[in-house]
């Protein structure tokens, strides 16, 4: 058993699920950030437990040929990205091991594995960012937040985010320091602004600003809006209030001060109307490629159900092809976004439920509708079992599940393996390079005749 503060040297063997190097010690495992498969390090323990230890790098002795050096200045202190220092090549191989892991570990399934899908673009490529603002020290700090921790690392030029974003947050850091903008404290719950929250639709080039206070109103906006329209594409500023003593970024109530309050994209040939509060995938080339392979294993016709459906993005490139789709979203917002996102591309035969996703899909099968394919997108934590047996009791021939977590999709399908449709295939697709998630979509078949 390893001690605090032993040394000794240690190969990097694998990977955490958030991406973090592992290596063994007599048989204990040793979990080393920011280190690559390969890696000969010599370790320093700063935590010893039973049953594992944490170390850092002393010393370099032997690196993978996976590594590279970080192009980001900030990567060993922002939680934004884990996989920085390794080739993309390196990078894809982990994550399509991951997925296959979880199927095989936690699923006891063995589906087919199609080859991952990368990011058409590994730099630049979100759409979205949320800007914690602190003030540390009586220093301003807008960037994110450190690994574990709500400790505000000032962000500089982020290489994952538009580099309009980046001059946008330092017209925010003049605005605010020329007019005494006070900033939100955790501690003390006082303190107006909370967060720059940025939006970009890259097919359009639109950009909204929201700045989130814990307020109801922003001062000397009239200052902060004439220097934001310098910026190419600025199209909206929009005010969220969010006076709650939470870690939760964004509140319920919006209102634009500037412009119209959403901007619009355009995805898989659909227009698409994004407010602040609506979901959209943040890389959207890439949802693409994952919206693409998601209608090639829906094989869509007759109905369609699309669950957890937000802005109606999946479905409405589905509509056109069906006979009917029916979408179901817990937000109001994203729900009267998705039927004026209907309207926008003339498509009449969708329909818009808000509500919570088991309640909706029960009373759908209440009514007795029947659907050929039901989409799943649900949010990380993954479905309740009772929304998996009603999905599956409307008897469609097909689901396809699309996943942002390995681990709760692979217990899904387990579980709607139980209720007689079986896990066919699946496709990792990179949404986000250089951070450890990875979206996968997978097509279940229903194993019984009706």
């Amino acid at each position: 058993m390893v001690n605090k503060n032993d040394e000794f040297k240690l190969n990097i063997t694998g990977y955490t699920s958030e991406g973090g190097g592992v290596g063994r010690f007599d048989g204990q495992a040793i979990f080393v950030e920011n280190t690559a498969v390969g890696d000969e390090i010599l370790c320093h323990i700063i935590k010893a437990k039973k049953t594992y230890a944490v170390g850092k790098i002393a010393k370099m002795i032997k690196p993978s040929k996976s590594r590279i050096e970080p192009e980001c200045e900030a990567f060993k202190m922002c939680g934004g990205c884990s996989f920085a220092h390794i080739t993309y090549e390196e990078e894809l191989k982990l994550k399509a091991q991951k997925v296959e892991d979880a199927f095989q570990r936690i699923g006891g399934l063995s589906p087919e594995f199609e080859e991952i899908i990368s990011s058409p673009e590994i730099t630049r490529y979100r759409n979205k960012a949320q800007y914690p603002v602190r003030r540390e020290n009586g220093i301003l700090n807008i960037g994110f937040y450190a690994k574990k921790s709500h400790r505000v690392i000032d962000g500089g030029d982020c290489l994952l985010q538009p580099v309009e974003f980046t001059k946008i947050i330092e017209i925010f850091r003049k605005w605010i320091n020329e007019n005494n903008i006070t900033v939100y404290s955790e501690t003390t719950n006082i303190g107006l602004l909370r967060h720059i929250y940025l939006r970009k639709a890259f097919a359009t080039g639109e950009i909204m600003v929201c700045a989130v206070i814990n307020g109801k109103a922003l001062p000397e906006s009239e200052k902060l809006i004439e220097k934001l329209k310098e910026i190419q594409g600025f199209k909206t500023l929009v005010v969220n209030i969010n006076k709650e003593k939470t870690n939760v970024v964004l509140g319920n109530e919006c209102e634009a001060i500037y412009g119209e309050g959403y901007i619009e994209d355009i995805l898989c040939g659909v227009k698409i109307k994004i407010s602040p509060l609506s979901f959209y995938q943040v890389n959207r080339a890439g949802a693409e490629i994952l919206y693409k392979k998601a209608a090639e294993y829906a094989e869509a016709k007759g109905n369609v159900l699309d669950l957890y459906c937000g802005t109606g993005t999946i479905g409405l490139s589905l509509a056109k092809n069906v006979d009917s789709l029916i979408g179901v979203e817990i937000i109001p917002e994203a729900i009267e976004d998705a039927k004026i996102n209907a309207k926008l591309n003339g498509i009449e035969n969708a329909r818009f439920i808000c509500g919570d996703a088991s309640e909706a899909a029960k009373k759908l099968s209440e009514e007795n509708i029947k659907v050929n394919t039901i989409i799943l997108d649900p949010p990380r934590k993954g479905c309740a079992e009772d929304l998996l047996k009603t999905v599956t009791e409307m008897n469609p021939e097909r689901i396809v599940y699309v996943s942002c977590d390995p681990a709760t999709l692979a217990r899904d399908c387990a579980r709607l393996d139980a209720f007689g449709y079986k896990a066919e295939k699946v496709t990792p697709v990179d949404m986000f390079p250089r951070t450890a998630h990875v979206e996968s979509v997978c097509l279940l078949k229903r194993t019984f005749n009706n």
